[in-house]
Parts: structure tokens; sequence; C-alpha cells
């Protein structure tokens, strides 16, 4: 039972802070009647300071979390282009791309949300097919997805100097891309989730030509891993 611990006649000591007392925060938590009040002021004080402080701990370390989780990781880990087609006057590209793109958590306690995300091809700064819209979903800690989409273009208009430069790699038997991915997710910490930020990938694909059987379009293929660089 906590006694008075002010205006007393008595001379029995009294417990200021039976709390702290328990905790063993500071040993001034019982105190004779002469010093009882002040001492009472300082635990409550000292126990506000030490909570505070635990507090302000718990949330740099949840915004640290949040703010610096590692970035997902994306690697190319193939790549075909096919009906690479230059219409007759070399305005207008016809092609189609079929990739296998991989991407993981690399956190073991923050999940990822990915709300949106496009793919396409890139020739030389110029999208050369439409955004595919990846499957929206959720990567817990650790976790590995894989796509596979077909990129397609259809009657792309191209630059003179792009076309000229395009119908070279062609004669060449060399193709240079990056496929790029546009979107946004969030990080999830336990039961908290963050606000949406943008995410930019980028992953070039060095192409060399297979003719085959010399019969149609050219197949150009890419079956080396790709190591993507990653915004966010």
């Amino acid at each position: 039972m906590v006694k008075d611990c002010g205006g007393h006649d008595h001379d029995d000591d009294c417990e200021c802070c039976p709390i702290l007392s328990i905790l063993s925060i500071f040993a001034c938590c019982s105190c004779s009647k002469d010093d009882c009040e002040s001492r009472k002021i300082w635990c409550i004080v000292a126990w506000f300071v030490v909570s505070l402080a635990v507090l302000f701990g718990f949330i740099i370390l949840i915004i640290y979390l949040i703010l610096h989780p590692s970035k997902p990781h994306y690697e190319l880990d193939g790549t075909t282009v096919s009906n690479l087609t230059l219409s007759p006057d070399h305005y207008f590209l016809s092609v189609t791309v079929q990739i296998t793109l991989t991407t993981s958590n690399p956190n073991d306690r923050v999940g990822i949300y990915y709300d949106k995300l496009d793919v396409y091809a890139v020739y030389k700064e110029q999208q050369i097919t439409a955004p595919v819209l990846l499957p929206v979903s959720y990567m817990g800690h650790e976790d590995v997805a894989v796509w596979s989409p077909y990129l397609i273009g259809t009657d792309v208009p191209l630059t003179p100097g792009l076309a000229a430069a395009l119908a070279d790699d062609e004669a060449a038997g060399i193709l240079l891309i990056n496929v790029k991915v546009d979107g946004t997710l969030r990080w999830k910490v336990g039961s908290w989730v963050s606000a949406h930020y943008y995410i930019f990938v980028n992953c070039p694909a060095f192409l060399t030509v297979d003719n085959g059987n010399g019969v149609g379009p050219a197949l150009y293929h890419f079956q080396q891993m790709s190591t993507c660089s990653v915004e966010v």
C-alpha cells in the first residue's frame, strides 16, 4: 500500500514510485517522509524519460526499416527477338520479343507489394513494343517470382536515323535492346504498409542472329543472364 507522501505528521516511510521500484531503474523510489515528495517527482520524470527514449528508439528502427530496405533484384534470364520487320520505306517497325524476367526480394523482414509493373522493350532510347502489365503480386521475405511475357510492337514509327541504325545492326547480325520495367511498389513491415514508391528497372540484352535454316525472318537469341539496374 502506498502511503501519503506529502503533508503527513507520522514518522513512517512511504513509497514514492512502486512501479519504478519493481523495475529497479532508480533506487530513489523508496524514501523517507523528509524527501519523499521531491524524490517522487524525480522518479516520475525518470520514468517518463526512459519510456520516451525507448519509444524514440523503436520509431527510429521502424523508420530505418521502412526507408532503407534493400532494393529488389532483377535478372534477365532469356530474350528472343522474332518477326523483326522493317516496312519497305524503313519508317515502321514490327517486332515480337519474348523474355524471361526474374525478380527476388532480398529482405528478410520487409515484404514488397507490387501495385503496378509495366514491361516493354527499348531500342536506342525509343520504345519499340507496347507495355505489358505484369501480374500484381505480393513478395514475402526472400521470395522469388518469374515472368515470361511476350512484348509486341506493330508498325512502330521510326525516325530516319533510327531506321538506318537498325538496318545496319540487322546486316551485322547483332542487336542491342533494353528491357525496362516501370511501376510502383509499397514496403510492408509487420502490419504497417508504406506509401507508394516508383521503381525503374533497366535490363540490357545483347543479341546475336540465328538464321536457322535460312527460311523466314531472322531470330535473335540471348541466353546469358543479365543483371539489371534498379532504382526505387
